[in-house]
């Protein structure tokens, strides 16, 4: 179906499978595209205070229709574009990244319970979204639960460095980058990442991808600080002074192991019980027709 599409997803698995030859190897004919412009700036600079909520998120990039053969976002939201049938859901493998609700070096806040009633930022149908609400109704109970949304990851660490937000849900690379400055996570939010397949690609070329991301997957495991580098192509290069690679983690790490149906229908009928989606927008198909397994 043409040439196979690859675009790094702020993690290093593609970077290192890239550099480790495990995509040609598989025989995917294939090109590496890096979509992020380090000199671009975060989309908040020019707003004094915080800026208006904005509700597009990763679900909206997928309903509009993503630039690669295989791209990632937090499970909630690719299972529900799966299922109004804005690509397929890739059912052999999904990720776990690392995220936190954070905030300044100076904030009184020092444990959840003083986030009740306290806007958090978030990104719209996003992971921080999703695993904001997930865990902090958890611990607070959804009456106390405050989320504002705004924008992109970048967005999110720029507004917590200028301190017009009080609190945020920030993961992987970015993340890194608050803990380095200083910054407290006062709530754990770890969560999924899931895989969409578009249309234009085929399960067999999917297949050889992923079988090189396994294989990435092990040279991370295996020696880190060779690749940990990598986590610098995913910041803008006014950031970087910011960051010692050499104190950063992995960030995501892929499990090759199947998403399975019980976990994709619990997560859809979470999504349905909190009216996260529109009517226009939440999916009905089943996991047999929304997940190549």
């Amino acid at each position: 179906m043409g040439t196979f599409i690859i675009q790094p997803h702020t993690r290093l698995q593609e970077w290192v499978a890239e550099e480790n030859g495990y995509f040609a190897d598989e025989g995917l004919d294939y090109v590496f595209r890096h979509s992020n412009d380090k000199s671009r700036n975060p989309s908040v600079n020019s707003t004094e205070g915080a800026p208006s909520e904005g509700k597009r998120g990763a679900f909206e990039s997928m309903e509009a229709g993503r630039t690669c053969d295989v791209s990632s976002a937090c499970h909630w939201a690719v299972g529900m574009a799966a299922s109004a049938r804005h690509g397929r859901m890739w059912g052999n493998a999904y990720s776990v990244t690392p995220s936190g609700i954070w905030v300044p070096p100076e904030s009184p806040i020092t444990e959840p319970g003083q986030l009740a009633g306290m806007p958090v930022a978030v990104g719209y149908h996003s992971g921080s979204h999703f695993s904001a609400l997930q865990a902090l109704e958890a611990l607070l109970g959804p009456e106390h639960v405050e989320l504002q949304f705004m924008g992109s990851p970048l967005d999110r660490m720029q507004l917590l460095l200028d301190r017009r937000v009080q609190a945020g849900n920030v993961f992987g690379t970015h993340s890194y980058v608050l803990e380095q400055q200083g910054f407290r996570k006062v709530v754990d939010t770890s969560f999924m990442i899931g895989f969409l397949v578009q249309d234009t690609a085929t399960d067999e070329d999917a297949a050889k991808y992923f079988r090189a991301l396994q294989h990435a997957q092990r040279d991370i495991d295996v020696e880190p600080e060779r690749y940990k580098h990598y986590l610098l192509n995913e910041l803008p290069e006014r950031y970087h002074a910011m960051l010692d690679i050499r104190r950063c983690g992995i960030g995501e790490r892929i499990v090759f192991e199947p998403y399975t149906v019980e976990v994709f229908e619990r997560t859809h009928r979470w999504m349905l019980l909190h009216d996260l989606f529109t009517a226009h927008q939440a999916g009905s198909l089943s996991y047999e027709a929304a997940v190549v397994r």
